[in-house]
C-alpha cells in the first residue's frame, strides 16, 4: 500500500501527518510512503530526512493524490484537495464529523473510504492511537506558556533584595488531558494553581498534581461517556456561572479547557466574571474553536476586555509543529498497525476501534453518530 502525505493548505497549519521517524517504521511494516516536497518544512523535517528514511518526494499534491491509496493528513480536505481524489482511495485526517455532519455525505459522493483520527474510541486498547489527547496535551502546557508570556507578574514567589514578589494565582477550567497538562505546568513555573471539573471523579488527579480542587455544589456530577463531561441544564449551567464568577475574580490566570463533543463550547466564563478579574489578569480559551468556553472569546484574536487579556488562538498544538507532528504520526503508525496488515489495507468492522473511527467506507455512511446528526439536521 502507498501512502501519501501532501503539504497541508489550511492557513496557519503548520503539522504534517507522519515523520521520517514513522516512515521507517512504517517501511518495514510492507507499505511505502509518498511525501509532497516540502511537507514537513514547517514543522522543521526536511525532505533529505523523508528520503534517508525511505520516503519518495513527490513534486506536488497532484502527484501524491494520483499515485497513492492512502491519504494521511493532519486537518480535513479542502475541496478543492477532495477533487484530486478518485474512488476507492482511503482517507485519514481529523475530519471532526460530529462538527460538521454535512461534509462527511462529501465523501460518501466522492466514493472514497474516510477515517478520522477524532472519532477514535477513547478506551484503554486505543490510547496509543488517541490524537486528540496527544494534541491536548500540547495544547495544556502551550496555553500556560501563552499566559505567562501575557501576564505582567512573574508565575513563582520570588524573594530579592528590593523584597517579596508574591506567586500568581492560576485556575485551570476542565481537568481532561489539556486541562491536566496546564495544571502539571503551570505548577512547575511555581503559580498557586487550583482546578475545576464537573466530573468528580477527576479530583483525586487535580489533587496529585498539587492543585485545589475547587468543588461546587451543582446538584449533579456530569461525568458522561468516553471520559468526556455532558452537557448541564440551562439552571445547572446559570448557577455553575455565578459561581465560578465569584470565585475567578482572585485569579491572575485562567486557563479554560471545558468541552463536549458536537456541541458548542459551554460558556463558564459570563462577562460580569472577566469584569471582576483583577487589571492585567489573562485567560487562555482552549475551547476557542468551538466558541470558547469565555463569553467574549473572539476566535482567532487575542483581546483585551475590561482590562484583562483573553486569548482565543485556535489551534495551538500547530504553534509546536515538530513535537505535535512526532505525535501524530506515531498515533497514525498505531492505527495502521490495526487496520492495514504486510501493507494491506483491511477494515474489519467488528473490531470497535475501527467501526468507532471510519465514517464512510467505500462511498456509504458507516458511522453511527454521524448518521444520528445527519438524521437531527435534516429532521
Amino acid at each position: 500500500m502507498q501512502i501519501g502525505v501532501p503539504t497541508e493548505t489550511v492557513p496557519g497549519e503548520r503539522r504534517v501527518a507522519l515523520v521520517p521517524e514513522t516512515v521507517g517504521r512504517i517501511a518495514k511494516a510492507g507499505s511505502s510512503v509518498l511525501v509532497q516536497r516540502g511537507a514537513g518544512s514547517a514543522a522543521s523535517f526536511t525532505d533529505d530526512a523523508y528520503e534517508a528514511a525511505g520516503a519518495t518526494i513527490a513534486a506536488d499534491a497532484a502527484e501524491v493524490y494520483a499515485k497513492s491509496e492512502f491519504i494521511a493528513k493532519v486537518a480535513r480536505p479542502t475541496d478543492a484537495e477532495l477533487a484530486l481524489m478518485r474512488p476507492g482511495q482511503t482517507l485519514l485526517a481529523f475530519l471532526a464529523p460530529l462538527g460538521d455532519p454535512q461534509s462527511v455525505e462529501k465523501y460518501a459522493a466522492a466514493k472514497i473510504t474516510a477515517l478520522s483520527m477524532d472519532a477514535i474510541p477513547r478506551t484503554t486498547r486505543a490510547q496509543s492511537m488517541d490524537a486528540l489527547s496527544s494534541q491536548a496535551n500540547i495544547a495544556g502546557y502551550k496555553a500556560v506558556l501563552i499566559a505567562a508570556t501575557e501576564l505582567p507578574h512573574f508565575f513563582p514567589m520570588l524573594t530579592t533584595a528590593a523584597g517579596t514578589i508574591r506567586p500568581s494565582k492560576a485556575f485551570v477550567l476542565g481537568a481532561g488531558v489539556a486541562g491536566l497538562q496546564a495544571i502539571a505546568t503551570a505548577r512547575r513555573l511555581g503559580a498557586v494553581v487550583s482546578g475545576f471539573d464537573t466530573r468528580a471523579v477527576v479530583k483525586e488527579q487535580v489533587q496529585s498534581l498539587g492543585a485545589t480542587f475547587l468543588e461546587l455544589d451543582l446538584g449533579v456530577d456530569a461525568a458522561g461517556a468516553g471520559g468526556y463531561a455532558k452537557a448541564l441544564t440551562p439552571e445547572q449551567e446559570a448557577k455553575q456561572q455565578q459561581l465560578l464568577a465569584d470565585y475567578i475574580h482572585g485569579m491572575d490566570v485562567v486557563i479554560t479547557t471545558a468541552a463536549v463533543p458536537g456541541r458548542r463550547a459551554p460558556v463558564l466564563i459570563i462577562e460580569e466574571a472577566v469584569s471582576g478579574m483583577k487589571p492585567g489578569s489573562v485567560i487562555v480559551d482552549l475551547a476557542a474553536e468551538t466558541g470558547g468556553n469565555c463569553a467574549l472569546t473572539e476566535p482567532g484574536q487575542v483581546v483585551r476586555k475590561h482590562d484583562v487579556t483573553i486569548v482565543g488562538t485556535t489551534n495551538i498544538p500547530s504553534t509546536m509543529p515538530n513535537d505535535a507532528s512526532q505525535l501524530y504520526a506515531r498515533n497514525i503508525f498505531a492505527l495502521l498497525a490495526l487496520i492495514a496488515k504486510d501493507g494491506v489495507l483491511n477494515l474489519d468492522m467488528s473490531d470497535e476501534i475501527i467501526a468507532g473511527t471510519t465514517l464512510v467506507k467505500d462511498g456509504e455512511i458507516v458511522h453511527e453518530p454521524t448518521k444520528a446528526a445527519l438524521a437531527g439536521s435534516n429532521a
